[in-house]
C-alpha cells in the first residue's frame, strides 16, 4: 500500500509504501477497547484508603448503657452508621495493573494504525521542524492540512521549537516514535506521523 508525503504546508512531495501487515489490517473494537482499558488501569495510582473500625482513634467506650435508655444498643461509635465512624468495606491500595500479552499489545498498535488509514485520517509529513517556537506558526501548519485534533509522532527526539510551540495548542499531542501508543491514536481524530519514523514503526512492529 501506498500513502502520499506532505510537507507541514499540506504539499505532495512522493508517496510511500507502507506494510499492509500493519496499516491494512480489519480493526477490531474488542481489541482496541481491551488495550486502552490496558493502558489506563497501569495509569491508575491505587491509593485510595479508607479507615476501618479498627484504625479509627479513640471511640472504644460503649457510648451508653445496653438497656434504658430507649435508644438502640451500640458498642462504638467507630460503627459505619455513625457520623465519623468507619467505612464498610472501603477502598483499600491496590494496583489495577492486569497482564495483557506483548502479542496482543502489538496487534492492537497495528489495528490502530490500520484504523487511521482506513478513515483516511492518518498524514505522513516528510519532517517536523520550525524555525521559530511559535505556537501560531504551528496552528498554521496544522491548519493547512485541515487538522484540527491531532497527535503527532516525531523521530528518536522532538523539536525543541515543535515541543514548544504545541504546549498551548489543547487539542494537539507531540511524542517520539517510543511513545506510540493506542489510547493517544484514539483519543485524538488524526495521526500525524514524519517520513522517518514510518520504516522504524515497521521493523518494530514485524
Amino acid at each position: 500500500m501506498q500513502l502520499p508525503i506532505k510537507t507541514m504546508e499540506n504539499t505532495d512531495v512522493g508517496m510511500l509504501d507502507v506494510s499492509d501487515a500493519i496499516f491494512a489490517l480489519q480493526p477490531r473494537r474488542d481489541v482496541l477497547a481491551r488495550m486502552v482499558r490496558w493502558q489506563l488501569a497501569k495509569r491508575r495510582q491505587g491509593t485510595h484508603f479508607a479507615k476501618t473500625r479498627g484504625e479509627i482513634r479513640g471511640g472504644k467506650k460503649k457510648p451508653w448503657r445496653q438497656k434504658g435508655t430507649g435508644r438502640a444498643r451500640q458498642g462504638s461509635i467507630n460503627a459505619p452508621h455513625f457520623r465519623g465512624g468507619s467505612k464498610a468495606f472501603g477502598p483499600r491500595p491496590r494496583s489495577y495493573a492486569h497482564d495483557l500479552t506483548r502479542r496482543f499489545r502489538r496487534l492492537a498498535l497495528k489495528m490502530a494504525l490500520s484504523l487511521r488509514c482506513q478513515e483516511k485520517k492518518m498524514i505522513i509529513w516528510d519532517t517536523l521542524a520550525l524555525d521559530q517556537p511559535k505556537t501560531t506558526l504551528l496552528a498554521q501548519r496544522l491548519r493547512a492540512c485541515q487538522i484540527d485534533s491531532a497527535l503527532i509522532i516525531g523521530g528518536d527526539t522532538i523539536d525543541d521549537h515543535v515541543s514548544k510551540a504545541a504546549r498551548n495548542l489543547p487539542h494537539v499531542d507531540v511524542l517520539p516514535r517510543q511513545g506510540l501508543n493506542v489510547y493517544d491514536i484514539m483519543r485524538r481524530e488524526t495521526l500525524v506521523i514524519i517520513k522517518d519514523s514510518v520504516k522504524t514503526i515497521e521493523e518494530t512492529l514485524t
